[in-house]
């Protein structure tokens, strides 16, 4: 169902909260330091994890993809709310901190894109346009 797909990325948000709020404290600055990135990539490695199991029904997956294609416009609104200017005068760490993020963002990304085969974004492709079409019948029945 899709619901489960809205419980994982509220279990990812919340996790990726409490390890920006870590990271924060870890770093010396009384802030969350890239809690709702590292609940994104929590949410993209929960999703590949269960997919590769079996344990992502079509729905699930569905509701998992709705809500990761939210969460990009969502993460874009934060960061415009955010003082810059006051992060900059708080001292070279908040740069450090933008600049690693983004390093190791970039790289998870580019390791998670390697590791999916073309044979197996085809066969999710393929099972997509199935599910879609399913959906479509049951829609003009009811």
């Amino acid at each position: 169902m899709i619901i489960y797909g809205t419980a994982l990325l509220a279990l990812c948000h919340l996790l990726g909260i409490f390890l920006g709020d870590l990271l924060g404290q870890l770093m010396g600055v009384k802030t969350n330091v890239g809690g709702v990135g590292i609940a994104m990539l929590l949410l993209i490695c929960a999703r590949l994890y269960m997919q590769r199991r079996a344990w992502l029904p079509q729905m699930t997956e569905r509701g998992v993809e709705y809500w990761g294609a939210m969460y990009i416009p969502v993460v874009v609104a934060m960061a415009a709310q955010q003082d810059v200017v006051a992060a900059l005068r708080g001292g070279p760490v908040a740069v450090l901190a933008a600049i690693g993020s983004v390093l190791v963002c970039g790289a998870v990304i580019s390791l998670i894109n390697r590791s999916e085969s073309p044979a197996a974004i085809a066969v999710a492709e393929a099972d997509r346009v199935q599910a879609d079409s399913m959906l479509m019948k049951e829609h003009r029945h009811a």
